[in-house]
């Protein structure tokens, strides 16, 4: 039997998945790790401890799945993306801690350069918001504050990457320091249409090339495995930014498809095919995957809060005593009874795009019940998508059914509310993990255990279709609301 090894990096915890040639589980591992808030706006993580329960998670998934080292035929990573990470060349240590996609400490920044012209070409060369969401601004701001730094890595002694960067590096001792072509789309330093790093974004930007990785594809053997990290040679034949990959493994190989993925944040991408799709409204156009035959190209939509919303109902408010509870709380009541939610806790994504915004709850009264906040916040997630797909239709690219992933589409009630909000249908695969799935299948195409496309697409099987059923007048209903509701949190935090 061919297995491949999935190691799925996200940003609350590190997963490994086993999965045989049918795409079949046969282990899973996951370990959570510290988020840590040092100040308003900031939010990092230690290096070390995701690479630490990234390993530890790969070594249990084997263990528990009984198979060899050696029965592995390939290694797929995806991760999460923009997370900037500066490290030692010679001792392998990072020289602070990652700076995570949430972060808004270049907010200012980014709002100079914006201020100074700069937003319009850094679009037409990245497909990318001028945003603090992005790598450059964070690996620029690490260059300029860490001792020495700049120095060093202007002299070829440090190394910047994003998180696949990272674990690629770690898992071959240090021998590949690479990154693939979805995630060097996210640093704000790529140029897409050439698909190579910009050298007027660094000169903008300041980053010396010397502290770059190199640029390969997203499916294809990219290095080896050392024998002593997981007690065999294997081939990495597979890495993707976290929505590129879960993109891949819903099987939207093909232009027109689009899937969201409810995650930590909640990412709604869809398949524009060979050639980049440049948007009027704010949405993001980036690389999907690179492979020898082609690099195909996505129209994507980023909110920043989904399944933290309800893990801070849970450990902000101890609302609820786990991620699952929120469901039969929401449940308990018909409707939010006129709260909404704006979580805006790390600013708005698109395509709002302000790192100003701040969340708030909105519209309560005496009457007002811990199910009526678990309910809008469910709301509140489905309405922020609702917006991305209202941008991609104003882009010319209609969707007319979503396939959806991610650990909250097991909540059939925030399921069923997108179906309604949307107006189309919300399709649940039996496998929703697909982000490590589409590792899995980056990896596995380059190694020979699906021979094309078509042996992956066989793979999708339908869990649940959430048929819309709310009238139309309810629907505008609730998203006038909710833009109401926005207008009122723009700007909060600028200073004014």
């Amino acid at each position: 039997m061919d297995y491949i090894l999935a190691l799925d990096q996200g940003t609350t915890s590190s997963r490994a998945m086993l999965f045989d040639a049918k795409a079949r589980v046969c282990a899973l591992a996951q370990q959570e790790f510290a988020q840590q808030f040092p100040r308003p706006g900031w939010v990092e993580h230690d290096a070390n401890e995701i690479w630490q329960t990234q390993l530890a998670c790969a070594r249990q998934a084997l263990t528990e799945a009984g198979v060899s080292p050696g029965a592995v035929r390939g290694v797929g990573i995806s991760n999460q993306r923009e997370t900037t990470v500066l490290w030692s060349r010679a001792s392998g240590q990072p020289v602070a801690p990652a700076i995570v996609w949430q972060d808004r400490r270049t907010a200012e920044v980014c709002d100079r350069l914006r201020a100074e012209g700069h937003a319009d070409l850094i679009r037409a060369r990245t497909g990318l918001e001028l945003d603090a969401y992005f790598s450059a601004t964070k690996l620029a701001w690490l260059l300029d504050t860490v001792p020495g730094a700049r120095v060093r890595a202007t002299a070829g002694e440090l190394a910047f990457g994003t998180i696949d960067s990272w674990l690629v590096w770690n898992l071959t001792a240090g021998a590949c320091h690479v990154t693939d072509a979805s995630n060097a789309a996210r640093t704000m330093l790529f140029d897409i249409h050439r698909q190579q790093w910009d050298d007027d974004l660094l000169a903008l930007f300041d980053v010396p090339r010397a502290v770059l990785p190199t640029v390969v594809a997203s499916s294809g053997v990219l290095g080896e495995c050392a024998p002593a990290v997981l007690g065999a040679v294997m081939p990495i034949a597979g890495v993707a930014g976290d929505q590129q990959a879960a993109t891949f493994g819903q099987a939207c190989l093909a232009p027109g498809m689009a899937k969201n993925t409810y995650g930590t944040g909640c990412f709604l991408t869809l398949n524009t095919g060979r050639g980049p799709v440049e948007s009027q409204h704010r949405l993001l156009t980036t690389i999907g995957w690179q492979r020898p035959e082609g690099t195909d190209y996505l129209l994507e939509g980023g909110v920043f809060m989904a399944g933290a919303v309800v893990q801070w109902l849970r450990d902000g408010l101890g609302l609820i005593r786990s991620a699952g509870d929120i469901e039969a709380l929401a449940a308990q009541v018909p409707d939010s009874g006129e709260v909404v939610m704006v979580p805006a806790f790390a600013g708005l994504g698109a395509p709002h795009w302000d790192a100003y915004a701040r969340g708030s709850l909105m519209g309560m009264t005496r009457g007002t019940t811990a199910a009526h906040i678990a309910r809008a916040a469910l709301e509140a997630v489905a309405l922020q998508n609702v917006d991305l797909l209202t941008a991609m239709a104003a882009d010319g690219a209609e969707v007319k059914e979503l396939r959806v992933d991610g650990g909250m589409t097991r909540n059939n009630l925030l399921m069923q509310l997108q179906a309604d909000l949307l107006g189309v249908p919300v399709l649940r695969p039996r496998q929703t993990e697909t982000t490590a799935l589409g590792a899995a299948f980056l990896a596995g195409r380059a190694v020979g255990v699906w021979p094309d496309d078509a042996a992956l697409a066989a793979h999708w099987q339908l869990d649940r279709a959430f048929e819309p059923n709310a009238s139309a007048d309810r629907r505008e209903a609730l998203i006038a609301r909710w833009h109401k509701a926005i207008e009122r949190n723009r700007g909060w935090a600028d200073g004014a």
